[in-house]
């Protein structure tokens, strides 16, 4: 996915010529989609073959397949201190947030354009409407994308959100304030996305069935055309290991060159090592974590035992009490199960008129509830030992319990001879050890590159109530029939638009300011968590948790442009033809420009890698910006752990002006325990005794089996 050339040129013409090249006289019909507003490519349906041809000829830089990704509040803005009161600045309403997702319900009370003026003049894009989908001046374009043309039977052919994921997003990020939104009564409150003021630009790339690289590239080009200011894709796939393979690092970089920050979420693969996705170092990668908001479902057995129970259950059985049955007495045998598969409530492994009325007990299930609510159970009872953290929303009356709980109700249920319960709806509590990541959220270190920390921040991803779609129910199963305007979940997709609608509220006070300066603002102002509950520590939550207010004025920043991540790529190894294709200026080559190692990158975090349980020493170049007050004066702070020392030259940075660049040296030696966790951590604080800059280092150790 090379830059666009200069000037007027025939992008279908241009790709047809191509592809004729390698297909012949069939490149027409081979041809599904030109990328040419914003970069230069396109998709093409190809067989191996032909694929092997294209990726050989002069002047195409990578050929991929358009992979299918996957999609990754009352209370969340409030329990970060940003509240309805904060000091908002003029611009905010010109701020225009592209929400690359599922679409949108315009209807929703959080995208009402009361109050708002037209779009602002640098708006260039339009409202693709049909017969069930209108614009206002709060969602000022809306797009959708199939590039093979297959639609599903749930699927909306619109930008309109038949999935609720897209308005949920939307409204986090940029949602007008709603006061007494719930779910039936749960996190009731004002709903509110963290810009209430900006603008919303819809892209559709996502169905039931997924969401396509060709379309994704094809959004990234339009929004950029468009002229939005932040792009936010709450998306991703399995981890590439090449940038350019991966169409969101593509248009990432794309964004960024065109002065357009992404941010990403970083997946819900969670909680093993190296499992984050989105992690090119152009863009802002989004962890989850809690709020101080949690929901408990207690069950009440026959014999008077209350057990407290997690889960969003929206039901009251008005203590009615139903017979309870195990899994495994229930195999669906006309349908091939046996017990050692009922037992588990997979799909389709009940059988009907054994748990018809009947409160299903399950030993552990990771599913959705399906097989019981299809078989017409009156609820579900489910030990769950990876559900910890954050609860789900079920078709019918449920609660899930740790293995300790769940043991003690099999116990009851095994030992009785007629065995009862009845579940009660879901209830709030203060969750007193919030904020801390949550299990499910995908965890570093960097597979790509290990010397640039991941994730870069986390944000709010835990029982998010926002805006939904009335087209689906909350838990999009087709016996639920439940209609919404606002649902409760939970994801890395919650936490994202989070930090899109803080770096948009970054935006709107320095319009002029780059990706990468907004990027270091909320990495240097966000707050760590503590290691004691986050073992995983930096490749859980990167510099901390995101803190909006303090991100506006962050004294110093750590900035970066297309020249800087070139010479990244060129010390990553990718090669002059590839560069060139990249960057559209054909003189550059990695012999002529500084082959930058991954540590030197201007990054506004320090990590280094070892194989070794020797001790390691590692240089760091920065340079950092002057945002804050004129005169000032920066003295470094070291926050080291045993096992690590840390050399900072020099100690002390003085400015005259705004805008004044100073560069230093970060000397880190530090050894590794790899019998311990692998990892030791520190940081560095830049303070003038008003503002605190702080960049985490971390030393871990890696090895071929671990990662």
């Amino acid at each position: 996915m090379g830059d666009r050339p200069n000037g007027e040129f025939s992008a279908s013409s241009l790709h047809t010529s191509v592809l004729q090249e390698a297909l012949g006289s069939d490149a027409s019909d081979a041809l599904v989609h030109s990328y040419h507003k914003s970069f230069n490519g396109f998709a093409a349906k190809l067989t191996k073959d032909e694929v092997q041809k294209l990726a050989e000829m002069e002047g195409v830089v990578s050929v991929f397949p358009s992979g299918k990704k996957q999609l990754h509040t009352t209370r969340s803005w409030d329990f970060m201190g940003f509240s309805k009161q904060v000091q908002r600045a003029e611009l905010e309403s010109d701020i225009i947030i592209g929400m690359l997702d599922t679409g949108i319900w315009p209807e929703s009370e959080s995208f009402s354009d009361e109050g708002f003026g037209p779009p602002p003049h640098k708006w260039k894009g339009f409202c693709q409407e049909s017969s069930n989908f209108t614009c206002n001046n709060k969602i000022i374009g809306a797009r959708y994308y199939r590039s093979d043309g297959i639609f599903g039977e749930k699927d909306i052919i619109s930008p309109r959100d038949s999935n609720g994921h897209g308005s949920h997003t939307s409204s986090t990020a940029a949602g007008a304030s709603v006061r007494d939104a719930s779910l039936f009564g749960l996190g009731s409150g004002t709903a509110r996305g963290g810009v209430p003021s900006a603008r919303i630009a819809v892209y559709k790339i996502c169905w039931f069935d997924g969401c396509f690289d060709a379309d994704i590239l094809a959004a990234f080009d339009d929004a950029i055309a468009d002229g939005v200011d932040i792009i936010s894709l709450s998306v991703g796939g399995s981890t590439s290991f090449d940038y350019f393979n991966d169409s969101i690092a593509i248009g990432a970089f794309h964004s960024m060159k065109n002065g357009i920050l992404t941010s990403n979420s970083a997946g819900n693969s969670g909680p093993g090592p190296a499992t984050i996705t989105n992690l090119s170092p152009w863009s802002l990668s989004v962890a989850a974590s809690t709020i101080d908001r949690k929901f408990l479902t207690q069950v009440k057995l026959g014999n008077g035992e209350v057990y407290e129970g997690i889960s969003v259950n929206t039901f009251n059985l008005d203590e009615k009490f139903f017979p309870v049955i195990h899994g495994g007495h229930a195999p669906n045998k006309r349908g091939g199960f046996t017990s050692d598969e009922s037992r588990y409530c997979e799909a389709e492994s009940l059988d009907k008129k054994l748990v018809r009325n009947k409160i299903v007990l399950c030993d552990w299930s990771g599913g959705d509830g399906s097989a019981a609510s299809i078989g017409g159970s009156s609820g579900i009872i489910m030990q769950d030992e990876e559900v910890k953290d954050f609860a789900r929303l079920f078709p019918i009356p449920a609660s899930t319990f740790n293995p300790k709980q769940g043991d003690e109700i099999s116990l009851y249920v095994n030992s009785t001879r007629k065995p009862s319960a009845t579940i009660r709806k879901s209830f709030e509590v203060k969750d007193e050890s919030a904020p801390f990541v949550v299990s499910f959220s995908s965890r570093g270190p960097n597979p790509i590159t290990s010397d640039i920390l991941k994730p870069d921040l986390t944000a709010p991803g835990v029982d998010i109530l926002a805006a939904w779609s009335e087209a689906t129910s909350p838990t999009r199963q087709a016996n639920d029939k439940r209609v919404v305007s606002y649902n409760i979940i939970s994801g890395t997709s919650m936490s994202c638009p989070h930090a899109t609608a803080a770096a948009a509220y970054v935006k709107s006070f320095n319009p002029t300011w780059s990706p990468a300066a907004i990027k270091s603002a909320l990495m240097t102002s966000a707050y760590p968590l503590s290691d004691e509950i986050n073992k995983d520590a930096e490749f859980a939550y990167g510099s901390g948790h995101i803190d909006p207010l303090r991100s506006i004025r962050p004294g110093l920043v750590y900035d970066a442009g297309e020249s800087d991540y070139v010479e990244f790529l060129c010390g990553q190894g990718y090669s002059t033809k590839s560069l060139r294709l990249v960057t559209g200026d054909k003189s550059s080559s990695c012999s002529k420009v500084k082959k930058l190692h991954a540590s030197d990158l201007n990054y506004p975090s320090f990590a280094l890698s070892t194989t070794s349980t020797k001790p390691i020493t590692r240089t760091f170049h920065r340079t950092v910006t002057n945002v804050g007050s004129p005169a000032s004066t920066y003295n470094a702070i070291v926050k080291s752990p045993k096992g690590m020392k840390v050399i900072v030259k020099p100690r002390t940075l003085r400015f005259d002006y705004v805008g004044q660049k100073k560069s230093f040296v970060v000397k880190v030696r530090a050894r590794v325990d790899a019998n311990d966790r692998n990892m030791i951590s520190g940081a560095l604080v830049w303070d003038d005794g008003d503002t605190q800059v702080r960049s985490p280092i971390v030393a871990y150790y890696s090895s071929s089996t671990s990662y």
